[in-house]
């Protein structure tokens, strides 16, 4: 067996913690279970909120960086298990199916007893225990597969659609690309743009136009700023695909709408 647990362990971290590129330094693959509370990661440049139940799986070559809390000092509470590990059993397992670089699952004791004992493991290994190592990886590695599969296998649905909605929701006001979104989610952009419909009734551009819109409107009701400077504050390129597009949710211009909700929030 060439299975080799490069690290494994358990945190807990009480204060401002910072780490970053062990995978590209150690050459193999990252799983990195979120237990309690929650931490912040960069993947490729990309950064991401992790709460418990969060599993991390990065291979060989991802660049990686993670930290709780926003500054030195700062009381938190994050606790994960985490494993580097590489051999040519991993990979095949590996490859067996797409992973996504984090996915939500639900651990339950068979995957937590199997990283406490791995954990124990690699703390007092001798040479003539790596079998042991072996056996307990692949057992941990199927465990995991197995809740993966329990929750919609590599692309859990809720957790895949509540991510593609919040970035969605992050880049609202800037241009996007559907292909932006399938990528950020790992799927293809054809099933990207089907499961979005199917679980929120609207299209990813539909559905940012109305928030769009919907701050547009606020901003007209609530402030003195000039329309033409709403339109490009909302992402609008240009007024009168604002003006077009206002006016065919509302029934009405943007500044007879002013006007309108002006003169009601005054009665109120």
């Amino acid at each position: 067996m060439d299975d080799e647990v490069l690290l494994c362990g358990y945190s807990h971290h009480t204060r401002y913690f910072y780490m970053a590129n062990q995978i590209e330094e150690l050459g193999g693959y990252l799983l990195r279970l979120q237990t309690e509370g929650a931490c912040t990661v960069k993947i490729q440049g990309e950064e991401i909120a992790v709460e418990a139940g969060d599993l991390i799986m990065l291979e060989p070559g991802t660049t990686y960086e993670v930290w709780g809390g926003q500054t030195q000092g700062e009381a938190i509470s994050s606790s994960d298990f985490y494993l580097f590990c590489r051999g040519s059993w991993i990979q095949e397992w590996w490859m067996r199916t797409k992973k996504l670089n984090i996915i939500r699952i639900n651990p339950d004791e068979s995957i937590l007893s199997l990283w406490r004992q791995l954990s124990q493991e690699k703390c007092q290994a001798t040479s003539g225990e790596r079998e042991l190592m072996s056996y307990l990886l692949r057992a941990l590695c199927i465990q995991i597969g197995r809740a993966l599969r329990e929750t919609g296998g590599s692309s859990s649905r809720p957790y895949v659609a509540s991510r593609m909605k919040r970035y969605v929701e992050r880049h609202a006001f800037s241009t996007f690309r559907v292909e932006d979104v399938a990528k950020y989610v790992g799927l293809s952009v054809s099933r990207a743009v089907h499961f979005f419909k199917e679980c929120y009734g609207k299209t990813m551009i539909g559905y940012a136009l109305d928030i769009r819109l919907s701050e547009a409107a606020d901003r007209m009701k609530y402030t003195a700023m000039p329309i033409e400077q709403i339109a490009l504050a909302c992402g609008f390129g240009n007024y009168t695909h604002f003006y077009k597009t206002f006016k065919r949710k509302y029934g009405i211009p943007p500044a007879q709408y002013r006007k309108r909700e002006t003169v009601e929030t005054r009665l109120l």
